[in-house]
This record gives C-alpha cells, structure tokens and sequence, in this order.
C-alpha cells in the first residue's frame, strides 16, 4: 500500500501537468493571482504641518556654522591701534589759558593716567622697559626700518616691523626707487601714549608705545623711468610723526617693532604725486 501510495503521488502531478499542457493552446498566457504590494510613502516625504517642519530644521539650522569672514590672525602682533593717541592740534603751540588749551590739557591729563597703568602691565613682563631709555631706541628702529625700505631688505624689515605696519609700506612700491635719509632730530624724541591690552583671552597681552618724533629727513621717490615723483634729495624736510611701536609681552624672545603711524586730523596734507607722461608718438623704453 505504502509502495502504490508513493508510486500515485507522483505519477498524478505529472499527468495534471501534461493534462493542463495539451487543453491550453499556444500563445495563451494563463493569469495567475497575487498579493498585492502596498506602496507606503515614506516618512521624510510626507506633507509636514509648518510647525513640524520647524522642529525638525531647527536642530539642523543650530549645527550650521554661520556666514563669517574668515580673516588671518597673526599672535605677535594685533591688527589695529589699541585706543590711538590723539595729538593736540598745533602740538602743545597753544596757551594753556586759552579755552583750546585747557581742553587739551585736561584731555592729557586722562591720557597720562591711562598710560601709568599700562605702564605697569609693560614693565611686569619687560623688566627692561623704560621711558627714558625707550624713545632713543624706538627711533633706532624707525630709522633701521626706513633703511630696509629704501634698499629692501624683505628679511630684516619683517623683523623691525609688524604684519600689519609691512604691507602699508611696501603698497606700491614694486616699480619705484625709493632714496631716504635721516638728516637729524630737531627734537629728542619721547613717549606721549603707552597702551597694554589682552586679546583673545588675558594671557594674551600685547603693549603698544607711541613715540613723538620731530626729525629732519630726506625722501625722493622715482618711477621706473627714472623720474622724480615725490620729494627731492637736495632739500630735507621737518617732518612731525607719531609712531606707534608694539610688543607681544608673552613671548620672552619678543622685540619691540613699529606697528603704525598716527595722522592727526589737523596735519597739513602731503605733497601730491607728479606722474609726468612722456610725449605722444615717443617710443619710452624702460631704464
């Protein structure tokens, strides 16, 4: 029994098979029933209510660093002038018992005070500061530094002056020839503003000395052709200037350097710039 009961189990699937193959004509394609798929949406595509597609963009907008101007940031030195002196117009020329000279006075007064307390900063960290002897020196490196200038020395004016005092030099210096020379000093120079101040956090501090100067210097400046544009080499001018001088007074290896030039606003205006055009139909060449 267990024998014909195997043998009808397959012979039966076999015949329905060849049963079904000869009713079924050629080309007729049977249909065959099946599950449907359900097609589901999914959850990021859904039409959100403004309210939940607020919540959700708001942790997104949060880890979004915002818009900003990515600027260089140099440690030894900072990028502008911390609290620039102000000179007294006429420098000091005026009598203390005029309306202008009592303003003035009074406006040095808090300038002095400012100046002693940045004074102590400087000197905790730079023992061998001092007003007396810093002036001569100050001009010892504005006087170096204008050397460089002239003959540029690239490797030596980037260690007599910051990254901010170097490209305001050398701006448009490339096809020109610059002569200076210190002539002499009509006055000795001294200091008239010390600034010190932290950046970033307070063990970053950095001071900042200004220094009158009232000297007698030499300056012609020459385009690539070789003509005069500026100044001349036979007449010395006296030129009034403040100079600004900074430390970074964290590094122990720091030297002081010249930072800036302050321009008051009642300074006389430069000469301006001769540009001479050769004549039309004449071929210049460069010298």
């Amino acid at each position: 029994v267990w024998a014909l009961g195997s043998l009808c189990c397959s012979v039966l699937p076999q015949a329905a098979g060849a049963v079904l193959r000869a009713a079924a004509p050629a080309g007729l394609v049977v249909p065959v029933r099946t599950k449907k798929k359900k097609h589901t949406v999914p959850e990021w595509a859904r039409e959100l209510s403004p309210e939940e597609k607020e919540k959700r963009l708001r942790p997104l907008v949060a880890r979004t660093p915002e818009d900003r101007m990515e600027r260089t940031f140099y440690m030894a030195s900072t990028a502008a002038i911390i609290d620039p002196y102000v000179p007294p117009e006429g420098d000091a020329r005026l009598t203390s018992l005029s309306k202008d000279g009592m303003a003035q006075k009074m406006q040095k007064l808090k300038q002095t005070a400012a100046s002693q307390l940045a004074l102590r900063k400087i000197k905790d960290h730079d023992l061998e500061f001092s007003t007396k002897t810093f002036p001569e020196k100050a001009q010892e490196i504005f006087i170096e530094a204008h050397n460089c200038l002239a003959n540029f020395n690239k490797q030596k004016l980037h260690s007599l002056v910051t990254e901010r005092c170097y490209p305001e030099m050398v701006r448009g210096n490339r096809y020109k020839t610059i002569r200076w020379k210190f002539v002499e000093s009509l006055e000795p120079p001294r200091v008239v503003h010390v600034r010190c101040e932290s950046i970033v956090n307070r063990g970053n501090l950095y001071g900042q000395v200004t220094v009158r100067m009232h000297t007698r210097q030499i300056l012609a400046i020459y385009d690539r052709f070789g003509r005069l544009m500026y100044g001349g080499e036979q007449v010395p001018k006296d030129v009034l200037e403040y100079v600004v001088f900074e430390k970074y007074l964290v590094n122990p290896y720091g030297t002081w350097r010249m930072h800036g030039k302050i321009v008051p606003e009642w300074a006389p205006p430069k000469d301006p710039i001769v540009k001479v055009m050769p004549p039309r139909g004449t071929d210049v060449v460069p010298g």
